[in-house]
Parts: C-alpha cells; structure tokens; sequence
C-alpha cells in the first residue's frame, strides 16, 4: 500500500464527521442488479463504517474488513449488530468463506492491483454481485474552485487520486468498469452515477479536505497553512457536487 493509502487512520474522527454518507438509492442499485435478496457482503477497506451502515440497515450480514485500527474502533461505534469486522488489508484476506456481494465504498484504488481479480472472485459465490462505489467532493462554483486551486497551489498541483489505469476522463466506462471488462472473471459489467448536491460549511468543507489523502501526506505545518489558505477563499457556506459513480459486475459461473 502506498503511503497515501495508509494516511486515514490518524484522522478517524475527522474522516467520520466530515465525510458525507452514502445515499440509500445506492443499495437500490445494488439489490436490483443482484435480482434477489442479498443476505451477506463482505466490504472491502471500510473505514469508518458509512456504506456498512446503509447495508446492514437492509438486513444484509456484513463482514467489514479494515487494516487500519483507529478507523475500525470507530466503525465499531457506530455499525448494528448484523455486522462482523476483521482487522486486515484486501490482499491479506484468506479465501474461505464466499459471499453474494462483495463491495468496497470509495477504497478499491487502494488495494494492489497484482491478482485483484482473481482474489475478488476467490470471495464471491458463483454467480455473485461485485460493487464498487466512490467519487470525490467538488466545489460547485467555478470561481470558488479556481481560488481554492491558488490557495493550494504552492503545496498540491492537484489533491485527486488518478486513475488507476489510466483510463481519461472523457471515456464513457471509467476504472474500475474498465479493468472488470478486461478480467475475463465478470460479465454484465454496468456503471452508473447518483447525482448529489450538497451544502457544507467552509469550515466543514475545510474539515473534508483534512480527511483527503493528498492533504494528510503533507507536513503538518504545511496542512496548517494550506488549510488557513483555503478558509480564507471560502464564503461562509459551499455548494459541492457529491456524486457516486457505482460499478456493478457479476461473477461468471
């Protein structure tokens, strides 16, 4: 794992309060691809437990997977009792059980892409649901996104995560829907987006882009100042698009 994808745990809190939750037609999406009741999932780098919820609400049986500690302490305070959690990284779970969904919520970049897809069908049952869902937080108005990228300017060119594979932006399937076509493991491969928009606070907005990878790898003195750049371009309040990018694909038989 790259050191940005280990930068969470610090900030366990933070990454609970300041990032928005999962919408619920999200679930919806993800049930009415399965095309039958989906009993149990298992979840790939949870986090803070904010797509675990959503599921285990529905009655799903949930095995949250976390390799961070701190992030798991805090998924556990907050996650019914439908849901068992394991301390460990993607590329360190043992095959064993199997499941009818596997998901990961805004972390599958994260994992190694060596074996991904032979390790994922490893955890699903034949002819189970792989879901992946993320997308970044953006401001809505051009002009307060510009002074924000001047603000940041001297610390971070861009605080995005790339595509994995390269895939260019104005290509209609996006990473990971290319890599799923590519594996020779999955069919029915569909993306789709829920379109969010959302107010925040500048100071919350600001609380946001402390649980941003790209942020959390600085110096500390140096996030202090980006920090203060960024609220000082803010209005008091901010409109971001929030929208999720869902991923769906069935394991072949």
């Amino acid at each position: 794992m790259s050191s940005r994808a280990l930068s969470f745990g610090a900030m366990a809190e933070a990454y609970e309060r300041f990032r928005p939750g999962y919408p619920v037609r999200l679930v919806d999406l993800v049930t009415a691809y399965a095309g039958r009741p989906v009993r149990t999932a298992l979840e790939i780098g949870a986090g803070t437990g904010k797509a675990t919820r959503l599921f285990a609400r529905r009655g799903v049986t949930v095995t949250a997977t976390e390799p961070d500690a701190a992030m798991l302490a805090e998924l556990r305070a907050h996650v019914p009792a439908n849901v068992g959690t394991v301390r460990s990284a993607f590329e360190d779970l043992r095959p064993g059980e199997r499941y009818e969904l596997v998901y990961a919520a805004a972390a599958l970049h994260w994992t190694d892409p060596e074996n991904r897809w032979p390790r994922m069908v490893a955890l699903l049952e034949p002819g189970g649901v792989f879901a992946s869902f993320g997308g970044p937080v953006q401001l809505a108005d051009p002009a307060v996104e510009a002074a924000v990228r001047a603000a940041r300017s001297p610390f971070l060119a861009t605080d995005e995560v790339p595509s994995p594979d390269g895939t260019p932006p104005e290509q209609h399937m996006q990473w990971p829907g290319t890599e799923l076509q590519r594996s020779g493991w999955f069919e029915d491969v569909r993306q789709s987006v829920v379109e969010r928009r959302l107010t925040m606070s500048a100071r919350d907005y600001v609380g946001y882009l402390s649980t941003v990878s790209a942020y959390l790898v600085l110096p500390a003195h140096e996030q202090r100042e980006v920090f203060g750049r960024i609220v000082r371009v803010l209005p008091a309040t901010v409109e971001v698009t929030a929208d999720v990018t869902v991923h769906l694909a069935r394991r072949r038989p």
